[in-house]
């Protein structure tokens, strides 16, 4: 992705309209998607978003940075159980560029963006040790482990709520035993 001094607010604009397209065409097309048809659907031309994104993957890169921040600002609304539910939740209404991504082949590192996403979800873990109802031997890689398999697990298996919600009571009373 293409760095440089702040976007005009047009442009912000059209930056976010593309990432909104591209959403939605990743999780309808999969890895065949094209970039014509994001700009199509965003309503600009395909020169401009070979501007902001000027390639395929730099589009899905700044999906999935978009993706972990959106995550990250869900962890700030949630204890650590909330969060695991609505994660889940999430994952097993939609698709998104997360499963485009898991498929495609495509290796897109975002090493800031899912360290972020790791710090919140350790916040979320400390906090619910502190409150007691996490056991202190439960750590950081496994509560990401658990937190990824869940998420892949419901968007591969169309996971109705009771599914969710059982398979999740699982989950939490190994959080209880550590």
């Amino acid at each position: 992705m293409v760095e440089g001094p702040p976007l005009r607010a047009d442009a912000q604009r059209n930056r976010a309209r593309i990432l909104d397209a591209a959403e939605a065409v990743f999780a309808e097309f999969g890895a065949r998607a094209s970039t014509e048809e994001v700009a199509r659907r965003a309503g600009v031309a395909i020169g401009t978003v070979f501007r902001h994104f000027p390639t395929k993957e730099d589009l899905l890169a700044a999906l999935m940075k978009r993706l972990l921040a959106q995550l990250v600002e869900e962890a700030g609304r949630h204890d650590l159980f909330g969060f695991f539910r609505h994660t889940v939740a999430q994952a097993a209404a939609k698709k998104t560029a997360v499963e485009l991504l898991a498929g495609s082949g495509v290796d897109i590192r975002l090493p800031d963006a899912v360290a972020h996403l790791e710090e919140a979800v350790g916040s979320l873990l400390e906090q619910a040790q502190a409150a007691g109802t996490v056991a202190d031997s439960v750590r950081l890689p496994e509560v990401m482990a658990l937190l990824a398999s869940m998420c892949q697990g419901a968007l591969h298996g169309g996971w109705d709520e009771h599914l969710q919600a059982r398979t999740l009571a699982v989950v939490f009373a190994g959080f209880e035993r550590g």
